[in-house]
């Protein structure tokens, strides 16, 4: 790899800085510098991932390619994490039981793959769709790709070609590589090898592990699975050890109590309809007092509302669909509370938590419409519920 090569590079955000670092001649554009552009240029072009392909910049473009292609030739065997819920988590997973092999990880979780040590054993890439859109020569190794539902929709114009960005590295993959996916997309055309699973106990059953050895339960499980089942295709073992010793992050279905001993649980990070549905999985059976709304991305929630309407529930909408919110709930005769913010909603549920009830946050949206951040929307939440009592 010459790393003294000319490379043009779209946005000015981590993953270009990242480039720019690895790569001192390249060039970084942004919109505000877009007049410097030369549009006839047939130079390499890296786009960062958050610039969507209706940007100008990348409809002017040639030789458009993601940090994953740049980095094709150097990168060691790799897994790479896709799916719509458990991305994150998935790939800390691996990472967590891979460690001890010489892994590394980065991609969509943080680290960019300019910062990653080429002389690692194995790359570990939460891979999100973005990036996906705009890889067209790298491939992983081994794909992890968990259930794909809607999300990003703004961003890639509809489901069909934010499903296509997710399905993209079968197309790339070659003979003697792994692919595990869902279950409905087992006709997927791909020279790899396919292993398909319908739910958590399926893949239990094709690579005999025993579920009640693990700690976790949905919607974690099929997360640690997946982990697990990649230290089994490498490493013909089943490490139950290892696993269990892997701990949540924040702000992920993570319980806790009030001054009064009742249960909350703060899944901010629930920033779409799948996620949220996940979630309340292991509550099915309580009393539900959930608060739903934020920035839906455009994505359809019907199937969020079909879900829970049998459910024990009421809704407190926030954000900028609470309107949307709650004329969902109407329309499925769901009792809901329009607060429009995360403090009226936590107020309105202390005064409704009774026995064998949990207060939830697990919004099916993103935060930035009232926050900086879903991690920040998490910790308003804890503590305004722990600040209950000053109320």
């Amino acid at each position: 790899m010459n790393f003294n090569e000319r490379i043009r590079v779209l946005g000015k955000g981590l993953t270009a800085q990242a480039i720019k670092d690895k790569f001192p001649n390249s060039i970084l554009y942004d919109d505000k510098d877009f007049e410097l552009y030369d549009k006839n240029s047939n130079e390499k072009t890296i786009v960062s991932p958050g610039i969507p392909p209706h940007n100008e910049m990348i409809i002017s473009a040639n030789n458009v390619q993601s940090d994953y292609d740049l980095f094709d030739e150097v990168m060691p065997f790799s897994i790479w994490i896709s799916g719509t819920n458990g991305k994150t988590t998935t790939t800390q997973m691996c990472q967590h039981i891979l460690a001890t092999y010489g892994s590394v990880y980065g991609g969509n979780i943080g680290t960019p793959l300019s910062k990653l040590s080429s002389k690692a054993s194995i790359w570990i890439l939460e891979t999100s769709s973005f990036t996906l859109h705009y890889t067209n020569i790298a491939k992983p190794n081994l794909y992890l790709l968990l259930p794909i539902s809607e999300d990003h929709i703004t961003w890639h114009g509809s489901f069909k070609e934010y499903e296509d960005a997710k399905l993209k590295p079968l197309s790339l993959m070659q003979e003697g590589e792994i692919a595990i996916i869902p279950e409905i997309y087992k006709d997927y055309k791909t020279d790899a090898y396919k292993i398909t699973y319908k739910n958590s106990d399926d893949l239990c059953d094709k690579f005999d592990i025993d579920k009640n050895k693990l700690k976790f339960k949905e919607p974690f499980l099929l997360d640690a699975l997946l982990a697990l089942c990649s230290k089994k295709i490498i490493f013909d073992e089943v490490d139950y050890k290892r696993i269990n010793t892997f701990t949540i992050d924040e702000h992920k279905v993570e319980e806790f109590v009030d001054n009064k001993n009742r249960i909350w649980v703060n899944d901010s990070k629930a920033t779409n309809v799948d996620a949220t549905i996940n979630a309340l999985v292991p509550y099915k059976d309580m009393n539900i007092h959930i608060i739903l709304g934020g920035d839906d991305k455009g994505a359809n929630l019907i199937p969020l509302f079909e879900n829970i309407k049998n459910l024990n529930i009421k809704v407190y909408a926030i954000g900028a669909n609470s309107k949307k919110v709650e004329n969902y709930c109407n329309k499925y005769n769901i009792e809901i509370e329009n607060c429009e913010i995360l403090e009226n909603a936590v107020k309105k549920i202390n005064e409704n938590l009774k026995e064998n009830s949990i207060g939830i946050l697990s919004p099916a949206a993103a935060s930035l419409d009232q926050f900086k951040s879903y991690a920040q929307r998490g910790k308003e939440f804890k503590s305004l519920v722990n600040s209950l009592s000053k109320l």
